[in-house]
């Protein structure tokens, strides 16, 4: 797969591409990012990519000349990308929209920045993403979550084991997971776990995914 993300700072995905598990899926060849500083595709002085509102308001808006042109250059060898904006109405982000995701080769992430962005820019997108009802300051961290929730679930990346149970993989939360000690300062790992009964661990787990999706996210159960 391949992830371009058009954004004003690039540097701010230093961390996400150098580290953990994005940076062995680069390294293994997974998956390839790029960051693109889509000033660089502006013509005014300066680089400029924004200006005021026409009809007054506060704030800068995106100019659509620099991610036009950006997204054309990103788009020559791969036609078929999927152009994806990065919005706060945009449709609400889900586990099942990731899996979905999963299966493009090429996708484009513009990550939108300062009061907004020309509405036009929509005009050069196949979808818009919101990760949440709240407003941040741009685009570069939905960008980064999206990147990740898509990238673990490709081949290779993490075993296929470790994403069988996950939450949001069907309509429940995770199960409980303990490691070692087996008890620190009174608290215990369930016996259930220490019986090496496969099958009754099995069902422990999936009992315990519906009695804590029951009590934390009831909105999940149908």
């Amino acid at each position: 797969m391949r992830i371009d993300i058009l954004t004003l700072f690039p540097s701010m995905f230093d961390g996400f591409i150098n580290e953990s598990i994005i940076k062995r899926a680069i390294q293994k060849g997974c998956v390839k990012i790029n960051i693109v500083d889509f000033r660089n595709y502006s013509h005014l002085s300066n680089n400029q990519v924004d200006d005021t509102p026409y009809g007054g308001g506060g704030g800068m808006v995106l100019r659509i000349e620099p991610l036009y042109e950006a997204i054309m250059d990103m788009k020559k060898d791969s036609p078929d990308a999927k152009v994806i904006l990065l919005t706060p109405d945009g449709v609400p982000y889900k586990q099942k929209l990731a899996y979905d995701l999963k299966n493009e080769k090429h996708l484009i992430l513009v990550c939108g920045h300062y009061e907004g962005f020309d509405e036009r820019i929509r005009s050069l997108c196949d979808m818009e993403i919101s990760i949440g009802d709240y407003v941040l300051t741009g685009g570069e961290l939905p960008a980064m979550i999206v990147s990740d929730s898509i990238i673990r679930l490709l081949d290779g990346v993490i075993t296929d084991s470790s994403l069988i149970a996950e939450s949001f993989t069907d309509e429940l939360l995770d199960y409980p997971t303990y490691t070692k000690p087996q008890e620190f300062m009174g608290m215990k790992v369930p016996d259930i776990l220490l019986s090496g009964n496969h099958s009754e661990i099995k069902a422990w787990r999936e009992e315990k995914r519906i009695e804590r999706t029951k009590e934390r996210r009831p909105d999940l159960l149908k």
